[in-house]
Parts: C-alpha cells; structure tokens; sequence
C-alpha cells in the first residue's frame, strides 16, 4: 500500500504538472492532454491552496489574477533603454546597412538573424532567481509603465523559468500581441454584449495591457513573444542565435521563424520570401528584424542615442486605399505651426478606418496638386500614420478646388507668417487660444508633468471658460471653479487638484520638456537638465555653452536661448517656481565625502545610469559637476560618443575616466 502525499507535495507535484501543460500548450502549441483533464488539476490545486494558504506560492497557477484594480500605474525606469530600430524598406537599403556595419568593425563578412517584427506592444520583463517580478512597456524607451499584474494574466508568459542553472537577474524583451482569431473571437462577444468593437488587434492588445482591473486584462486574449535577452554576452550568451534558444530553454515563447542568415544576400531573400507570406501568420506583422549575430560584434558597434547600429527594420511596403478629400482645414500646434488636414470620406486600411491625413504644408498641396474634392491613394506610414501618397487624376470631375493657406491664424485671427528657411506658416500672437490648448495638452501628457485627469476636453473647457492663460495659471485653479465645469463635481475637482500637487515633484529635466521648448524632446532635456542643473544655471547660460552639451546643436541653442531670453515666458516659469514646481536637479545634501571639492565633467551615453544620475551621486559624495572642460576640471567621465569634452580634455591634460572608473571612485 503507497504512503499517502502530504498536501505540500501534491501541491508542488500539481504546480509542476500545470507549469507543464501551460508550457506544451501555449509555448509550444503541443498539449499533452485535453482541456478538462488540465481544469481538473487547476481546480484541485486552488482546493488545496484554499484549505491550506500556507502552501499558497507566489508563482502558483493559481495567482495568474490575484492583481486588485489600480488606480494608475507606476512609471519604473528601464536599467538598459528600450531603444527603436531604424526603419528601410528596400533591399538597396538593407546592403547600405550591411556595409556600414562590416566598415565599423573592419571586417569583411558579418553573419546575421533575420526575425519577424511584430505588430504589438513592447515589453520588458524581468526575472529573479527565475520568479517574474516586474513587467513593463516601453513608454518613452527610458521609462515605462509597470503592468506587472497584467503581464501575469497571459498564459504564454511563464511566472517561475524552467531549468536549473538560471540566472540571479534576467531581463527578456518582447512584444504582447492579440492573434487575428482572438480578436475576431473578442470583437464577437464585445458586439454580443452591446460593447464596441475594437478597431485593430494592435490597439486593442495595448488597451488591454493598460486596463487598472487585472482581472478584466485576463479575459481578453493577449499573446506574447520574447526576441532578447538583455546583457546576454555577460551571461555567457555568444550569439543572438543562441540567445533565442536559451529563451526557450527556460520556457519563455520565442518569436518564431528565425533565420540564420551567412551574409546580407541571404539575410534579403528571407525579408523578400516573408513579404510574399505575411497573411499566412494568424498575427499582424509589419516587417523583418535583421541583426547581427554575434553579440561580441553587437557590443563593438553599439547605439546612437535612438537606435541600435547592430539591427535595423525591413519594412513591408505599406496597404493601400483610395478615398475622396471631402474637405481641408488647418490646425494650430502648440509652437503656433498651421498644419493643412485633408478631411476623407471614412476608408479602411490596414487594420483601421481612416478619415484624416495631415498635409504638413502648402508645399506639400502643390506637389501632390491636391484638390478638394479629389480621388486620392491613401498608405500608413509604418502602418500607423495615414498619408495621402497621390492623387488619382484620371477619376477628377468636374471643378475640384484648389485650397491655399490663410494669411491669419484660424483660431485667434492673428497674422500668420514664415520665417526664412522654413516651409511652415506659423500664428504670432501669443495669446492664440489654440496654441494654449495643445502646450496645456503637452505639458499635461504622460512624458511630461504626467497629469491625470487633465485631457483635451478639460483642457479645451478651461481655455474657453478663461480660467488658463497660461501652464502656471494650472497651480492657481480653485476647486469651486473646476467643479462648476460640464462633467467635473467635486471629487473630479479633488482628483485633478491631487493630481496638480503631486506633478510639482516631476525631476527637472521632465518639467524642462513640458514647457514646450521648440525642438526639445525629452532625452535633449535630459542632456540640458545633465549640463544646467537648475532653471537659474539654464536661463543665464548663452548660446554657447549650451551647444557644448551633447545632443545640444545650434539650432536647439538658439531655441532654448530665445524662449528664455523671452520676458513672458520667464513669468510662466516664475509662476510655477511660486507655485512650488521643481526647478533645479534634485541633489542630496552633501556631508563631506570621498570626493569632496573634485570637479567632473561627463560626456557621452553611460550605460548603467543617465548624466543627471551620475551628477546627482557625484554631488552626494562631496564632488562638483560642471557642464564645461576647464582647468579646474579633475576627471572628465566619458561614456560612448564623447565628442568634443573629450578632446578639449585631452588638450588640456585632464584625466579621462570611464564609468567604471568612477563608480569606484564613488566606491571609495
């Protein structure tokens, strides 16, 4: 007679037979069993775990949805940015890439993967000591939202990795996706129980992913694959071949159909063979990846500030339909530009119904010889943005007309102009209503002051209503007035009231991005925030000194200078520095330390942490960091792509150190 398992062993024997069947069966699309015989164990299992919570794990099958709703999600910072590929779409293009890759590293052949890009959500996950603690999106590519309970609820993700030599951290990238089946399955039951249908299978698996109910997130049918393994080559990891197979190996879904390609010929005819089959996948992809394999080479070219130099994107050529211009109308941006939108009659195209393009300019109208009332072929660009490519003349009819741009704003009925060298007419008035709804848009989104409840329709009230003139007004609303407005109520009031407090923390470089600075995204206010610690510092420097910071050239100088330079806009800044808005780099305050009174300078891209960090660790440790290279310079930290800081160093006889270096200085 066979000695009776305790409830912890059929527990952990349950636990390792559904790991099991959740791995055959939607990893390798190979069950071994049917579905009830697998409900069974499911259901045993939750039994057992009910009777004894003890014996409850935290990667237990049974916690896929023990999420509770949130109220928003965390931003977490990626340790290794999320950066994008660069885009070709011919075969011409790809040589291009290929010879470039084999001039930088002064060789004569280079060995590449080609892989399927897909047309989902990108993801970062990571593992420790082979437990999933943390998934994210790829947000700005710096900083992402984490959707941990979310990532939990698709099958295809495991919660614990197989095998027994795994590592103490591992960091995996991939896409989430929806198959066409799924979505054709949940548009069904959505349209069943009066619900709209969702557009495409890209938007409706990014929607799901940012839902605040994990248990909601469960029910749609959300997919992934992995294709990277971050830091794979310290692992031990020699090629990007391998690095996939390892992926599998500890039952992570590896995107399918990796080609292992001798050179660049080869590499094309997989993209080409791809092209001709793409509708043979039941998933959207809108592309080829081509990578170097060999990670060793993947390390020697390194990234620009946006793109890997090790891969690029084959893009399939775009679908295409014709429509008609029903109308065109400007739109003011928030730097002023007046922007022509060709209005369509609604067309499906690649996943979604279009019945808009931008024009971008008058010029852009003549070439194309656009006139309202036209038959035109309409594309998306990278399957996103919807373009009008030509006009189909042969179905022009009667007398369409010709559209020319205003002379004035038509928001505010200012004069519109251009300036010398520019294609695009913009509004002058600085009280253009339309320009301060959409700098309120940007300063409020989610890469900036990240505001909540502060979207288009509020902002368009609180612009109409009189109650902003500007992004300091904001700090100034009273909770009676916001709760008179059409949809708010009190605790609206309360929520965008707490919302506004709590954006006065955002860092500096984040508060430098909001203010809508022509021509200063993000990562170039990081570089400024790196350079100019504080708003005094930024505002006092010249043109000069502010071009000697990477990432900084003249034009965005001459921007950055100007806005500042600007009487009005300094009041802006000085309402929100009253207001309590963070105008300086946080530093902790320093006690004396191993590098007390030693001046820094960095340059280039770290790679463990960003400028601001490393100022704000040296600063703590006693050390002054400078934006310039001068005789009082002790060390200049130079990461990838120094320019000239490093020269200027060299010259001067400055110690040069890498970030290696300094962590151990900081060490000390």
């Amino acid at each position: 007679m066979g000695t009776k398992r305790s409830p912890e062993a059929r527990a952990d024997e349950l636990r390792r037979l559904i790991r099991r069947h959740d791995k055959h069966y939607y990893v390798e699309n190979a069950p071994e069993i049917a579905d009830f015989e697998y409900d069974q164990l499911l259901a045993e299992l939750t039994v057992l775990e009910k009777k004894h919570p003890e014996l409850a794990t935290p990667d237990s099958p049974t916690a896929r949805v023990a999420g509770v709703p949130l109220e928003g999600f965390t931003t977490v910072r990626h340790a290794v940015p999320m950066l994008s590929l660069d885009n070709t779409y011919s075969a011409d293009e790809l040589r291009e890439f290929d010879a470039r890759v084999k001039k930088q590293l002064a060789v004569g052949s280079v060995a590449y993967t080609v892989e399927l890009k897909l047309d989902g959500v990108s993801v970062s996950l990571i593992y420790e000591n082979g437990l999933l603690v943390r998934g994210a999106t790829r947000g700005d590519g710096e900083r992402g939202d984490d959707v941990t309970d979310n990532i939990r609820t698709i099958r295809s993700v495991p919660l614990r990795l197989t095998g027994k030599k795994l590592p103490g951290t591992l960091e995996v990238r991939g896409e989430v996706f929806m198959s066409r089946s799924g979505f054709a399955t949940l548009n069904e039951r959505r349209v069943r129980d009066g619900a709209p249908a969702f557009v495409n299978p890209r938007n409706a698996a990014a929607g799901s992913l940012k839902l605040l109910d994990p248990k909601e997130a469960e029910k749609r049918p959300l997919d992934a694959l992995f294709y990277q393994v971050i830091n794979a080559f310290e692992l031990g990891i020699a090629t990007q071949t391998e690095a996939v197979a390892t992926m599998v190996k500890m039952g992570l879904r590896a995107a399918p159909h990796l080609a292992s390609c001798d050179c660049i010929e080869d590499a094309i005819d997989v993209c080409l063979s791809r092209q001709e089959r793409r509708r043979e996948l039941d998933y959207d992809i809108d592309g080829m990846v081509v990578k170097v394999d060999l990670l060793e080479m993947q390390l020697q070219l390194g990234a620009t500030g946006k793109s890997p130099r090790w891969g690029i994107a084959f893009k399939f050529p775009a679908e295409s339909a014709t429509t008609v211009v029903r109308d065109i109308v400007v739109q003011v941006g928030r730097t002023g530009r007046l922007t022509p939108v060709a209005l369509l009659e609604p067309v499906f195209v690649s996943g979604s119904t279009v019945s808009r393009a931008t024009l971008h300019n008058q010029d852009e109208i003549d070439r194309l010889d656009i006139r309202i009332g036209d038959t035109v072929m309409i594309e998306k660009g990278g399957e996103v943005i919807p373009k009008i490519v030509k006009v189909v003349k042969s179905k022009r009819t009667g007398r369409p007309r010709r559209f020319r741009m205003p002379e004035e704003c038509p928001s505010c009925g200012g004069p519109a102009s251009r300036s010398d060298g520019e294609v695009d007419l913009r509004c002058e008035s600085v009280s253009c209503p339309a320009q301060l709804k959409r700098r309120l848009e940007h300063f409020s989104s989610r890469g900036a002051m990240d505001i909540e409840g502060l979207g288009k329709a509020l902002v368009e009230q609180l612009v109409d209503e009189g109650l902003v003139s500007d992004y300091g007004d904001l700090y100034s609303l009273a909770r009676d007035e916001v709760a008179a407005l059409e949809r708010m109520g009190e605790r609206s009031a309360d929520n965008l009231l707490s919302a506004l407090d709590g954006s006065k923390e955002r860092p500096f470089d984040r508060v430098l991005y909001a203010l809508g600075i022509r021509h200063v995204g993000s990562r170039v206010a990081s570089a400024l925030a790196g350079g100019f610690p504080s708003m005094a510092v930024l505002a006092a420097a010249g043109a000069e000194d502010l071009a000697a910071i990477d990432e900084v050239g003249p034009v965005i100088a001459a921007s950055v200078e100007s806005f500042l330079g600007a009487e009005r806009n300094m009041e802006v800044v000085k309402k929100l520095r009253m207001a309590g808005v963070r105008m300086e780099v946080l530093r902790r305050v320093s006690r004396g330390g191993p590098l007390e009174g030693v001046g820094f300078v960095l340059t280039g891209k770290l790679s463990g942490m960003t400028r601001p960090e490393a100022a704000e660790a040296i600063e703590a440790a006693g050390g002054r960091v400078s934006s310039a290279v001068s005789s009082r310079t002790d060390y200049v930290v130079a990461g990838a792509e120094p320019g000239s800081k490093e020269r200027k160093a060299k010259g001067l006889g400055v110690t040069i150190i890498d970030e290696e270096e300094l962590r151990r200085l900081l060490a000390n």
